[in-house]
């Protein structure tokens, strides 16, 4: 049988052959002097993104230190209020750069450098990039300490290991099979049918249809083109994790059809996850299925498949043996069996509207009475019927456009336009473009230019033109602490979020660190407050559409 992406299986395993030749184990020391667990793997699903790296647990605390995985420099450091928190990118002298995220505190020399250019640019954020001789560790040397900082809901240390001239990610834990024990295989929970459009069926139906694994004690009757897909996770010794499954292989009867290898990715292919999982299945009832079928417009490489791109084709009335095996790094199997009866039946065909047709492999454009969307060619992973309304409210500031009925990802942003024709406020900084989506809003931001509101979007589905009058919210916190200097406050916003805020005590800009996870405002250093006195605070906080909240406080009193 030929298979696609043949090449890229060849050069997997010249590349695993390379690996033995360097002795991977010996490249990279483990970041911590503690026994290794994980509470995250490489690879794993993730919203609009695959997990890039491992996540080591630290025993339940903050505060362990990290060692230099491989001699090198520290290239890069950021500071955001979700994301990895504090991080450290390192470039190592192997060929290999690290990423450490999620971090409590930075080696002294380097902490000094973070803080001093967020008092000097009066921000939290930072972003700084370094020389290679400015701060060099050698491997083992300690360079941060662990935490729980940005989008983490408990202490772990995020590390990420990449090859510098490509900026691949690679699977860290192929350095450590070593040091850490996992002896249980992968699990699976259910399977997908998904028959194609105009060209299979699966009982009396094209719509796709799950099935739980435990319950598969008969035949499913099908007939024409189908494709599968398998809910699945794998676990490890110890632990009460799931983690992304390395290896899922489908055969049908005996024959390989597809194979999936989540071993590396480049940046620019991080979003096929969403091609590879169903999308829908993902954003409406948050589950993930990974599909074994390589639609036409996914670039991700690590997938293997037959000619019709993992497409089965049923036309015999005879059984069909379905077999799926996953495997994780450690070889640790398991196998999925279940059949798929031939059987005639009708199968009505594909006659899409030309006019809403848009096509994976070419530009694409919908417009209509205040509308421009702007597809290009290499966004779209496959050909969508587009299921298209306009609904026309005379009240509000602009129509309400439907691009499509069900969620559709895009590959990169693409062009928006939606016209506004009431204006009932006069400045234009208030206007927001609006994603409704299940029940919910959420902006997508853009900008007022000759009549139109300009924004990107990720995704096909309800758009329409909002206002943003309402200033974000301010709540302090606990004020009988305050006098110790434990000063926080919560800070939210209803419509377009949280852009800036800034935090002046007694006249001088005070560095407070803000968590997007809980929303929380916290003075970082109160011991630079001068004790013994009264105090005056003002808190600054605005959001996209300019709206400002201003709240000042008065204390006195820290110990």
């Amino acid at each position: 049988m030929k298979m696609r992406h043949t090449l890229m299986g060849v050069m997997m395993s010249l590349s695993m052959v390379l690996f033995a030749q360097e002795a991977p184990e010996r490249m990279f020391i483990p970041p911590f002097d503690f026994p290794l667990t994980l509470s995250g793997n490489f690879g794993e699903l993730r919203s609009n993104h695959f997990h890039g790296g491992l996540d080591f647990k630290t025993q339940g605390v903050v505060g362990k230190p990290v060692r230099n995985i491989a001699d090198g420099y520290v290239s890069r450091v950021t500071v955001t209020p979700g994301g990895y928190g504090q991080a450290v990118y390192m470039v190592h002298d192997n060929g290999y750069s690290s990423v450490h995220g999620h971090l409590l505190r930075f080696d002294p020399a380097i902490a000094r450098v973070v803080e001093d250019y967020q008092y000097e640019n009066e921000t939290f954020e930072v972003d700084l990039t370094f020389e290679p001789d400015r701060f060099r560790f050698a491997q083992g040397e300690v360079f941060a300490w662990s935490g729980n900082e940005g989008y983490s809901f408990g202490p772990h240390l995020h590390m990420e290991i990449r090859k510098t001239d490509t900026g691949e990610y690679i699977d860290p834990l192929q350095f450590y099979l070593d040091k850490i024990k996992d002896t249980t295989p992968p699990r699976a929970t259910h399977i997908m049918l998904y028959p194609q459009r105009g060209k299979g069926v699966l009982n009396g139906s094209q719509e796709k249809q799950s099935f739980p694994l435990a319950a598969m004690n008969k035949p499913l009757e099908a007939w024409g083109a189908i494709a599968a897909g398998i809910k699945a996770y794998d676990y490890m010794d110890g632990t009460h994790n799931n983690y992304g499954v390395r290896s899922v292989v489908l055969y049908v009867d005996s024959t390989e059809v597809f194979r999936s290898t989540v071993d590396g990715f480049l940046p620019d292919e991080n979003r096929a996850i969403n091609a590879w999982t169903d999308y829908e299945e993902y954003v409406t009832r948050t589950s993930w299925f990974m599909r074994s079928q390589v639609l036409p417009g996914n670039p991700w490489r690590m997938l293997e498949a037959n000619e019709d791109g993992g497409v089965v084709t049923i036309d015999e009335e005879r059984d069909y043996h379905f077999r799926y095996v996953l495997t994780d790094l450690y070889g640790n199997s398991k196998d999925y069996t279940f059949v798929v009866r031939g059987k005639q039946q009708p199968i009505a065909p594909w006659k899409p509207e030309g006019k809403n047709l848009l096509h994976w492999n070419e530009d694409n454009m919908v417009w209509d009475l205040g509308l421009e969307l702007t597809i290009p060619q290499g966004r779209l992973y496959d050909d969508v019927e587009l299921n298209y309304r306009l609904l026309v409210d005379s009240t509000a500031v602009s129509y309400q456009y439907q691009l499509h009925d069900r969620p559709v990802p895009l590959h990169e942003p693409c062009s928006l336009k939606i016209g506004v024709h009431k204006f009932p406020v006069t400045d234009m900084s208030k206007y927001y473009v609006v994603q409704l989506k299940n029940g919910k809003k959420a902006s997508r931001g853009g900008r007022f230019e000759n009549g139109y509101m300009h924004a990107t979007v990720s995704e096909l589905g309800t758009f329409a033109v909002a206002i943003d009058t309402i200033a974000p919210r301010v709540v302090p916190l606990n004020r009988n602490a305050w006098k110790n200097g434990n000063i926080q406050f919560k800070i939210t916003d209803a419509e377009t979020g949280i852009k800036s805020y800034k935090v002046y005590i007694d006249g001088a800009f005070a560095l407070f660190t803000f968590s997007s996870k809980n929303a929380r405002l916290k003075l970082k250093h109160p011991n630079r407050l001068k004790k013994g006195i009264p105090h005056e605070l003002t808190v600054e906080v605005t959001d996209y559409c300019g709206n400002q909240a201003r709240e000042s406080y008065t204390f006195k009193d820290v110990i």
